[in-house]
């Protein structure tokens, strides 16, 4: 019997009991009657009790599923603080201390660097960064509604959103200055790569050598000087002109896309596939940024920057060579100002050949052995390596070999915000037929270049 129909005859029971015991002068056969509804009562309230609990375990049951299944497409997501102010109405300052609540208990996963690198952009308002709306986007999509709205909108051809996280996706929209309101999904502020950008990586330590600077703007401005003069005069005299020569440096900032194809198979099998597409986006974003700021022309990697600027450059002793003289050259043609905060930058292939000077015969130039995870350091500054800096070919042609300097000269702006879209349906180049497969389709702007080149000294042949 259904639990309605058992509820049903319960309380048809219960108002013939009521019935039967309100009557002043019951007869023998209504007396019977009500003793025997009184045992069948009983015996189907207990029926009811225990359809009801065993429906409840049932409930319990379905949620617990759906709250597990939730968390194999996404496993980033958890409880999230949840904050009273209303981004619509609420001042700055309501939005930051909102915002910086949300950081305190959210950004445990976050190295306190790059903790410490949010907190700043949340404080911070000129002419580059708007911190308040860098807080209405923490606001805004750190709460459970929004990042479920998101997982559904990057993994679902038609998701079915709940009121909640429909309300979530159409206040931040609506809220986002910037934004496309007719498709995408922002990716929320803790795991955007253009916010907390993995400061240091091993693959980018580009990232821990710039300065770093997220933009709510289409460009940076910047202001820039070789250094300010001083000077001795005379008691009671004029101030001489020590006016130092001030630039105005700007960074464009361009738009990067990124785009991961895969089966639909792969997205309804794979466990957890919205979290490994969301890294694999970021990892592809974080080498784009190691890879173009290094030798990049749009944006301006820092070879590239400095290969324009004669002014910066040393030339090895010989072409198609390069000796320990070049380095000492080098260094020295690196002005004092900057020679404190120095890092030396170069290929794998560029340290090798500093390992070899080793074997001159004056063997005065010795840095490590083979045994040795690198050099680590030249004139007691620290030496970085990477793939993405220009290889040693032994060229007599034109090409660069390293560069030294103080690179927070080296300005990496992010604008802040990278968006993710579902491509539903990919087709296929021969007939423009469905091939079974789907895509996702992200973006973020950056730019990046030096300003001030005369911070750098630029090692080449000629």
């Amino acid at each position: 019997m259904k639990i309605e129909e058992i509820r049903s005859t319960v309380a048809a029971l219960k108002s013939e009991i009521e019935t039967l015991a309100a009557t002043e002068d019951i007869t023998p056969e209504q007396d019977a009657r009500l003793s025997v509804a009184l045992d069948e009562f009983e015996a189907r309230k207990a029926d009811l009790d225990a359809a009801e609990a065993r429906s409840a375990r049932i409930e319990a049951a379905k949620a617990a599923v759906t709250e597990r299944a939730a968390g194999f497409d996404a496993p980033q997501i958890m409880k999230r603080t949840e904050t009273n102010v209303d981004v619509r109405s609420a001042s700055r300052g309501e939005l930051r201390d909102a915002a910086l609540k949300i950081l305190e208990t959210e950004g445990r996963d976050l190295a306190p660097k790059q903790a410490d690198h949010v907190d700043r952009l949340v404080n911070t308002r000129n002419g580059n960064t708007d911190g308040g709306q860098i807080a209405k986007r923490l606001v805004l999509t750190e709460n459970d509604a929004y990042r479920s709205a998101f997982v559904k909108g990057v993994t679902q051809i038609n998701p079915a959103y709940t009121a909640e996280e429909a309300a979530a996706l159409n206040e931040f929209r609506a809220m986002s200055e910037g934004s496309d309101d007719a498709g995408g999904y922002g990716v929320p502020v803790l795991i955007d790569p253009t916010i907390i950008l993995t400061s240091g990586a091993a693959d980018a330590p580009i990232l821990n050598l710039a300065r770093i600077v997220t933009v709510t703007t289409d460009n940076w401005k910047g202001v820039s000087s070789a250094g300010v003069s001083w000077s001795y005069d005379s008691e009671a005299t004029e101030v001489s002109d020590d006016a130092p020569t001030l630039a105005q440096p700007a960074i464009d900032i361009y738009t990067a896309r990124g785009f991961i194809p895969y089966s639909i198979e792969v997205g309804q099998d794979y466990p957890g596939f919205a979290e490994e597409m969301r890294r694999l986006l970021d990892q592809g974003y974080v080498d784009l940024v190691a890879a173009q700021s290094m030798t990049g022309t749009t944006p301006v990697g820092i070879f590239t920057a400095l290969d324009a600027n004669t002014n910066v450059e040393v030339v090895v002793t010989t072409d198609g060579t390069f000796s320990a003289v070049d380095l000492l050259k080098t260094w020295k043609a690196l002005p004092e100002r900057y020679k404190a905060r120095a890092t030396w930058v170069m290929s794998t292939s560029v340290e090798n050949e500093i390992r070899s000077f080793s074997s001159d015969n004056s063997g005065a130039y010795y840095t490590v052995n083979i045994a040795q995870g690198g050099v680590g350091t030249l004139f007691g500054r620290p030496v970085v390596t990477t793939d993405y800096a220009p290889a040693f070919t032994g060229t007599t042609a034109a090409a660069n070999i390293l560069a030294v300097g103080d690179f927070s000269n080296f300005v990496i702006a992010q604008r802040a915000g990278m968006t993710v879209e579902l491509v539903s349906h990919l087709f296929g180049t021969t007939n423009a037929r469905p091939t079974g497969q789907r895509g996702w389709f992200a973006y973020a702007r950056h730019g990046f270049d030096s300003v001030n080149d005369l911070g750098f000294r630029l090692l080449q042949n000629q």
